[in-house]
């Protein structure tokens, strides 16, 4: 059977069984190896009062937000793109 993707759509290697998480999006259960992770900076404030406080030289603090994907939800979001068949099995495009 023909393997679509060098590394089987996973990074984890010869490790065995991976964790799980779940999908911020559509609340499906991913190896954590396989979602796709996304870290944002929200700002503890509202974003105009933000702006406004920064724009006066205030320091404005920051929480971090981390949410991971399963791949459908990636792609639709278009945090991942549909690569063509050359594209999917080389590694420069990592």
């Amino acid at each position: 059977m023909p393997k679509k993707r060098k590394s089987r759509g996973r990074s984890k290697g010869s490790k065995g069984r991976s964790e799980y998480v779940t999908c911020s999006s559509c609340g499906a259960r991913v190896p954590r190896d396989k979602a796709k992770k996304v870290t944002v900076r929200v700002p503890l404030v509202d974003s105009a009062l933000a702006k406004e406080l920064q724009a006066k030289g205030a320091i404005i603090p920051y929480t971090v937000a981390t949410k991971y994907y399963c791949i459908s939800c990636a792609v639709h979001m278009g945090i991942v793109k549909v690569r063509s068949r050359d594209e999917r099995k080389s590694e420069s495009m990592r």
